[in-house]
This record gives structure tokens, sequence and C-alpha cells, in this order.
């Protein structure tokens, strides 16, 4: 039994349509000779061109290639430091490199140009989502490949710019989302507490304006907490 292929369906339904199309082009396009005919050329190269672009196998081919070489684009990480996208997910949390805030070194003395400290609660310029903010770096700490990847439409990627880890609540209860975001991305709230998991293995609680570190903490962010907090 033969097969069918896509051009045969293709041409099996053209033509089965022919006859139906007609007899619109008849009834609606004009009452006189002359305005059927206008109607049923314009009616023509409307369809050639409709053809060449979204039932030209070529077409969608290279369509097909093109989105797929924009996946592969974001995805692909692998190459120059060794890491892959499905590597930086769980490194945001914690890592030994140093990355996304996670340097246990104490930031003393504290540069008067980053603005905000561990524990107060912030505000994505973009989401307008309200997170907390957990760590921070007087400039950018992050792998090559995901500098490339998250600025990879801006020429300036502000390396020297304070650089924060922040947490915001996830999908689900018990779910958070880890950010990592410079300074300009953040506006600083007070008098506002959000509900977001795992805080209290950073901080003791919340004053009223933003979230106490706990002692460990303390020791990595001195200068971020006031005296008599």
């Amino acid at each position: 039994m033969p097969q069918l292929t896509f051009t045969a369906v293709m041409q099996l339904v053209l033509l089965l349509s022919a006859f139906p199309a007609q007899y619109l082009i008849l009834k609606w396009s004009g009452s006189t000779p002359a305005q059927r005919f206008h109607s049923s050329a314009k009616f023509i190269h409307k369809w050639k061109e409709w053809r060449s672009s979204y039932l030209n196998v070529s077409v969608w081919s290279d369509w097909v290639k093109l989105q797929l070489s924009k996946v592969s684009s974001v995805f692909n990480m692998e190459e120059d430091d060794g890491y892959q996208l499905s590597d930086i997910e769980p490194m945001m949390f914690d890592n030994d490199q140093g990355f996304f805030g996670a340097s246990k070194v104490a930031r003393s003395p504290r540069p008067p140009y980053v603005f905000l400290r561990v524990g107060e609660v912030v505000m994505d310029r973009r989401s307008h989502q309200i997170g907390v903010v957990v760590s921070w770096d007087t400039e950018l700490r992050a792998p090559t490949k995901w500098v490339d990847w998250v600025y990879r439409k801006t020429e300036d990627v502000a390396a020297k710019t304070p650089h924060y880890k922040v947490f915001f609540s996830g999908p689900g209860p018990h779910h958070i989302v880890v950010a990592y975001l410079p300074q300009t991305a953040l506006q600083r709230l007070t008098g506002t507490r959000p509900k977001i998991p795992n805080l209290d293995k950073f901080f003791t609680h919340f004053d009223g304006d933003r979230f106490v570190p706990k002692p460990w903490l303390r020791e990595i962010f001195p200068e971020d907490v006031d005296d008599g907090s």
C-alpha cells in the first residue's frame, strides 16, 4: 500500500478545496464578470503568498533550525569554564568558589557605595517581587558563562557594581527563588515582612523594618547590623 507523503496530502487538500473556493469567490466577489475577475486574481495572489510562506517545507525547516539554534545558544554553557546551566542552580545557594555571594570572608570594612545590608527587605524593580538580602559582594562574582548568559544583551555588565544574593518566595509555600542582582535593580523597602521559606536559617527575627542576622552571618557582615539590634 503506497504511503501518503506530506506533499501528497497537501495536494489532495488543495484539490478538494478548489471547488468550495470557486463557489465562495463567485458568491461573494461581486455580481459582474469584471468584479469577479479582480476578486479572483486578488485571491490567487494572496494564496500564493500564504503558500510560499506557510506551506513551504524549506521555510518551516529554516524556522525550526533557527529556534533550535536559539535554544542551544542559551543552554550551551559547557565551554570555556566548564559550567553548564544545570550546574549553576545549586551554586546559587552555596559553592566553594565564592560565587553569588557565597564567600565566607568577612565584608569589612564595608564600602560606602554598598547601599543595602543583609536582612533588608528589597523589591526587584523589574518584576516588583519582594525579597530579602542574604549576602552581598562589592562587585560581580559569578562564572563567566553565567555573566555572558545573563548580560548577553547588555554592553555594560556593571562588573564593579555591588551585587546581592536575594531570596524571593517561590511558586509553592516551601519554595524559594534565589537571585543575584546588581544594586541598580533593587529598591529598599521598610515596614514590609515578606513570607519566604528558610529565612530562619539566616535570621533570628524581624524587628519591624528588617530581618536580624544570626551570629554566624554577623561575623561575615559585621558592619551590616546596627548596635543594639
